[in-house]
């Protein structure tokens, strides 16, 4: 149950805000993108406190379905670091499919085991996760658009 144990309550705060992370984030590609260019780091830097509370959870002896989301997360974070900041390959449009395909399957794999776990912490919060992550999941798909007309795409 939340609350009675600390490692569970931290893996349920940080997959819950992994998708509010995300929902701001698109949310800024799609009406402020510039800003979201700017601030779009954070998002990945974001995978290695994340990856801190899988250690956390690890040392615990928490099953794997809870300690591996961190991890994850912190790969894909790397990647698309990697990807748009350092090397800046245009991947999305047209699709590249071999920067695509892997950072697709991480990013997802990352939702998936921030998800799917919840509900073995608390039920209720599998509905929560499950509400955000169709809120960003629409935001991203609005997002891919492009930039509002006038708004910069640098």
């Amino acid at each position: 149950m939340l609350g009675s144990d600390s490692p569970e309550t931290a893996f349920a705060v940080s997959a819950l805000l992994f998708q509010v992370v995300l929902i701001i984030h698109f949310a800024l590609r799609t009406w402020r993108f510039a800003t979201a260019l700017r601030y779009g780091p954070i998002v990945y830097a974001l995978g290695v406190p994340a990856a801190g509370v899988s250690i956390l959870l690890l040392l615990a002896g928490k099953p794997w379905s809870l300690w591996l989301s961190g991890f994850l997360y912190l790969i894909w974070a790397f990647y698309g670091y990697v990807v748009e900041y350092v090397k800046k390959i245009e991947w999305r449009n047209p699709v590249r499919w071999s920067v695509f395909g892997p950072y697709v399957f991480l990013y997802l794999a990352t939702v998936m085991f921030y998800w799917w776990p919840l509900a073995l912490v608390q039920k209720p919060l599998w509905y929560v996760y499950a509400a955000l992550f169709i809120i960003s999941t629409v935001l991203n798909a609005v997002s891919h658009k492009g930039p509002a007309e006038g708004q910069e795409r640098d």
